[in-house]
């Protein structure tokens, strides 16, 4: 399982890395040393490694805390489609690439150039390219999560170090749940602003003895108005950049 999440992020390096761009691809259409299977086991591995890049991304990465924050936001403001789900997942992918930059350039200084410059193994390059994002997972991690899962893997039987390094199957589900978790947080203080407006607004309607009129269709051009005064996506995306270790 190791050996394939590490490809799997080995491929995320090279989609991410400007420098990718003048890596030789003919060892995707040329068999080595005239090795026909080896040629369709890489090929086989490169499609398995396309398949799950997305979850990759989302498992080892900050993607999921910004897109939950900022579907949260969406949904605080009472807007459905503003913005679009492709607005808002594209730009939880920028800021990932942004954020994750220091990590991936690392991987791929340490490890994946190295490695097709043919300075080392692919053995001496998985630990290599795995460390930064290893590093970065244990830095945004509660404590509380990854004792967590330590405890069941105990419990289990499983694995819980090598070499006195936490081992991917336990650190990967704790650094999950705790970006859920702030990503919740953060995304209940982005809420709370317009929980008020939207009490204030269905105070002030139901004096006046509108009845009818539902409250969120007077609230909405407030709440929008609110956040574009205050420079909301601005503040928001600066203090969820801030908020990573």
């Amino acid at each position: 399982m190791n050996r394939l999440f590490l490809t799997a992020v080995l491929f995320l390096v090279f989609c991410a890395g400007a420098k990718a761009q003048g890596i030789d691809t003919d060892f995707l259409t040329e068999p080595v040393d005239g090795s026909v299977a080896s040629w369709i086991i890489r090929t086989f591995g490169l499609i398995t490694v396309l398949s799950l890049a997305p979850g990759i991304l989302v498992m080892v990465t900050s993607f999921p805390r910004l897109i939950i924050a900022f579907s949260i936001l969406r949904a605080g403001m009472g807007l459905q489609t503003t913005p679009a789900n492709l607005i808002i997942v594209s730009l939880a992918l920028f800021m990932t690439f942004y954020i994750m930059a220091p990590t991936f350039d690392r991987a791929w200084n340490e490890g994946v150039q190295p490695l097709m410059e043919e300075q080392i193994t692919e053995e001496e390059a998985f630990p290599l390219i795995a460390e930064p994002f290893r590093d970065f997972m244990m830095a945004n991690t509660r404590d509380e999560d990854l004792n967590l899962f330590i405890d069941i893997a105990t419990e289990r039987g499983q694995t819980v170090e090598t070499d006195g390094v936490i081992d991917l199957r336990v650190l990967t589900p704790a650094f999950m749940i705790s970006e859920i978790r702030r990503g919740f947080e953060i995304g209940f203080l982005v809420v709370l602003p317009f929980l008020v407006i939207d009490l204030v607004v269905a105070t002030i309607t139901m004096s006046m003895g509108m009845m009818m009129l539902p409250p969120t269709a007077v609230s909405l051009p407030f709440k929008v108005l609110f956040f574009v005064l205050i420079d909301g996506w601005n503040l928001l995306v600066g203090s969820l950049v801030r908020s990573f270790v």
